[in-house]
């Protein structure tokens, strides 16, 4: 692996507020050994906005994974030069913002995509097979065989075809699914390279067996999936959603798993994060995980590796230019 250059800067402060590049040992010290001058976030909690802007309130520079970045969390970051981001959403960031304020934004696409895409076909697997609700009914000594159904075979809608969409129909080319895409996009190349059918939203919605999301979070997908979308999807059919909370309404979604009006669906992403409400996560045609879709060991490596770069490399150029 490239090893990263120290960069040519006066020992920048460098403020990292997220939990999970804090708990990576190596990923700490990458950033300690050419930002000898970092700082994390010890406190075990995400920060409340106002801890985060007493965190950044002296920082040269920030690595920020969710934490929601605007002009009042700024106010007082008046060092501030760069924001690194560790991770690919960008929709926490006001760019806008950071463009009047002159903050430079450090960002690399895709670098999570392998690991959010195995999420969303595990999900696919363990709800069709009944791999969940089998084996919570097992660990509560319920002895049910039902084995579900195999995955192979069903037609599978994948909203949102960018890296993570793409490298998940990638992993169910071997799957023989009917594979039906709709992305604002023209993806017609690439779904004609990969045995796919790029289509608009209302068919995907009501011929899909699986429906899985994979879109930004903006004004065109928020709360995308909510009355309309949900009663047009079979009643077999399940939805699963690694890509933003807000995409979904989770209160129609709620109304419809208590109906049954779908078979289920399965969520790694949530409006609110931690989720509270507990009668929804008790549903058991709901399956949940707490945010880890990027989060497997070689991606947050991946994408803390990215950070730091778009760091080394400003820092660098700062110094040339001065």
């Amino acid at each position: 692996r490239k090893q990263t250059q120290s960069p040519a800067s006066s020992n920048p402060r460098v403020a990292t507020p997220s939990i999970s590049f804090g708990k990576s040992a190596i990923l700490r010290k990458e950033l300690e050994r050419v930002f000898p001058n970092s700082f994390f976030n010890e406190s075990g909690h995400i920060f409340s906005e106002a801890e985060l802007v007493e965190f950044l309130k002296d920082a040269d520079a920030a690595i920020i994974g969710t934490e929601i970045i605007t002009d009042q969390i700024l106010n007082k970051a008046s060092r501030l030069k760069i924001i690194s981001k560790y991770g690919v959403g960008l929709d926490n960031i006001d760019q806008e913002v950071l463009k009047s304020r002159n903050i430079a934004l450090g960002w690399t696409g895709g670098t999570n995509r392998r690991s959010a895409s195995e999420l969303a076909l595990c999900f696919m697997l363990g709800l069709c097979r009944n791999v969940f609700g089998a084996g919570y009914k097992l660990k509560r000594s319920q002895w049910e065989k039902e084995g579900g159904q195999q995955l192979t075979g069903k037609t599978v809608g994948i909203i949102g075809c960018g890296n993570i969409g793409s490298d998940l129909i990638n992993l169910l080319t071997p799957l023989q699914c009917t594979l039906l895409v709709c992305d604002i996009v023209d993806k017609s190349k690439f779904c004609q390279e990969h045995n796919a059918k790029q289509t608009d939203l209302e068919n995907l919605v009501t011929k899909s067996d699986i429906i899985s999301l994979h879109v930004p979070l903006t004004s065109l997908t928020t709360k995308m999936v909510g009355e309309k979308f949900l009663s047009r999807m079979k009643p077999t059919a399940y939805l699963i959603n690694t890509c933003r909370g807000d995409v979904v309404d989770q209160g129609v979604l709620k109304k419809y798993l208590m109906q049954g009006s779908i078979a289920g669906a399965a969520l790694d992403v949530f409006a609110e994060e931690p989720p509270t409400d507990e009668e929804f996560l008790s549903l058991p045609n709901l399956m949940v995980t707490p945010h880890i879709g990027g989060n497997a060991k070689e991606a947050v490596e991946a994408m803390g590796r990215a950070a730091i770069q778009h760091l080394v490399s400003f820092f660098r150029n700062f110094q040339a230019r001065d």
